[in-house]
């Protein structure tokens, strides 16, 4: 395997680094609690990847076994424990643990500990998955949705459900 072609074509590099500071606020607070913060939008990485911090209350929360077609998904476990469904089943996931997904390939994840955990999703290539994020922060506040607009959004998002 050999490194992609250049991203970058100059000569002495450029001033475009950011930082996000470990106490800011999270993007998006969940009625259940749960938190996320937008790191690194596909958008503000031109669509290389998205990473994102996952802060879950205590609250049972998660989604249940789907697959993305578009994207791979990868997750790394920061502290708590996480429930992660790997194609056969559900596995523990704790504080080191890391977990990658490719297109395709089934999974879901959860936390039942009743306590809090906090991982990192990271998306690539970087998929506007903000939009998804804050539509099921507006389904969690009680938006309703007939099954026909619930299916378009999934749709559009990338997020196919199984049994």
């Amino acid at each position: 395997m050999s490194y992609p072609p250049p991203l970058y074509d100059g000569d002495s590099g450029e001033v475009s680094a950011w930082v996000r500071p470990a106490g800011a606020e999270p993007d998006l607070v969940y009625p259940d609690g749960n938190r996320v913060s937008y790191l690194a939008t596909g958008e503000s990485t031109a669509g290389l990847f998205g990473l994102y911090r996952w802060d879950f209350s205590g609250a049972p929360s998660g989604p249940g076994p789907h697959f993305h077609r578009t994207i791979a998904e990868s997750f790394y476990i920061l502290a708590g424990e996480v429930r992660v469904y790997d194609g056969n089943g559900w596995v523990t996931a704790t504080s080191g643990d890391f977990i990658h997904v490719p297109p395709g390939g089934l999974h879901g994840f959860r936390n039942e500990s009743g306590a809090e955990a906090s991982m990192l999703l990271h998306f690539a290539p970087g998929a506007p998955r903000e939009a998804y994020f804050e539509g099921l922060q507006r389904l969690a506040g009680g938006e309703e949705w007939s099954h026909d607009e619930l299916t378009a959004f999934m749709v559009e998002h990338d997020n196919l459900w199984v049994e």
